[in-house]
C-alpha cells in the first residue's frame, strides 16, 4: 500500500531530490509538493524551521508532513551562513548570487581553513501532533571557484571528504551520488525507523 506524505517546501528541486531518496529505500511512500500559504520561518536553528514548515503542511493537508531546514556552514564564519543559507545575498533567494557572496568572502583564506559542512534536519509531524526531528552532516571543504552543472544552491563550490581519485564538488556529481551520500539522505535515514512505525 502506497502512503502520501507531503514535503513542505515550494522549492521543486529539493520536492525532486527528495523523493529520488525516498524511493531508494521506502518505495511505498509517496512525496508530495505542498501548496499551502507559505509559513513565517523565524526559527533561529535548522530545527525550529523544519517543525514550523511541518506543523503548517500537516495542518493544511491533513497528511503526514515531512520539512527539510538546511543549509551550510562553513567553520571560519562561526557556522554561518547557516540558517541564513538561502538568503544570504539578501531577501530575493538568489542561488547564484549567494554562492558568488560567499566565495568572495572567502576569497583570501587558505585551503587549510575552508572547511565547512551541509546540515540537514528533517521534521516529521503528523496531524494528530506527534513530532520528532533528526539531522544529517556532510563534511567537506569549499572550493575556491564553481564547478559542474549538478545539484543547486552551493553544491558547485561543496568539496565532500573522503573521494578516491581527484576530489570534485557536488555540482560535479551524478543525481545517484548525490542522493546516496548527501546531508538529506543521511537524515533520512535516521528517519526510516520513524516512518516505520507510522
Amino acid at each position: 500500500m502506497t502512503v502520501r506524505v507531503v514535503l513542505a517546501t515550494h522549492n521543486p528541486h529539493k520536492v525532486s531530490e527528495f523523493a529520488q531518496i525516498v524511493a531508494r529505500t521506502r518505495p511505498d511512500l509517496e512525496v508530495i509538493g505542498y501548496d499551502g500559504p507559505e509559513p513565517v520561518e523565524d526559527g533561529v536553528t535548522f530545527a525550529e524551521n523544519a517543525l514550523i514548515k511541518a506543523r503548517a503542511a500537516a495542518a493544511h493537508t491533513g497528511l503526514v508532513a515531512l520539512a527539510d531546514d538546511s543549509g551550510i556552514c562553513v567553520d571560519v564564519l562561526g557556522g554561518s551562513p547557516g540558517v541564513f543559507s538561502a538568503y544570504w545575498a539578501g531577501q530575493k533567494k538568489d542561488a547564484r548570487a549567494n554562492l558568488e557572496l560567499l566565495l568572495d568572502q572567502l576569497a583570501d583564506i587558505a585551503d587549510r581553513h575552508r572547511k565547512a559542512q551541509f546540515v540537514s534536519t528533517i521534521a516529521l509531524v503528523t496531524p494528530s501532533g506527534e513530532e520528532h526531528v533528526v539531522e544529517g552532516v556532510w563534511h567537506g571543504r569549499l572550493a575556491r571557484a564553481a564547478s559542474g552543472a549538478g545539484g543547486f544552491g552551493y553544491d558547485p563550490i561543496f568539496v565532500p571528504d573522503g573521494q578516491e581519485g581527484t576530489p570534485r564538488s557536488v555540482g560535479e556529481f551524478s543525481a545517484e551520488e548525490k542522493q546516496a551520500q548527501s546531508h538529506r539522505a543521511r537524515a533520512f535515514e535516521s528517519l526510516i525507523p520513524l516512518l516505520e512505525k507510522l
